[in-house]
């Protein structure tokens, strides 16, 4: 199983991370990422995330902002 994070602007548009994420094998990895490079990611024009275990939607979009 694979953890991804779907990067995206406040309308839902897919748009590429400034910081390229690994595939990852567990949830908490994933969510430890997040919590490490979301500036960066939000500077980078990434305004909110989507997490996913394979195909499945497991929660978001989650705002990157702190007023979202």
């Amino acid at each position: 199983m694979a953890w991804t994070w779907r990067f995206e602007k406040t309308d839902g548009s897919e748009v590429e991370p400034s910081v390229v994420p690994e595939e990852f094998t567990t949830q908490g990895d994933a969510e430890s990422w997040i919590g490490e490079y979301w500036k960066d990611l939000l500077a980078g024009g990434a305004d909110q995330v989507v997490l996913f275990e394979d195909a499945t939607k497991i929660y978001g979009p989650m705002p990157l902002n702190a007023e979202g």
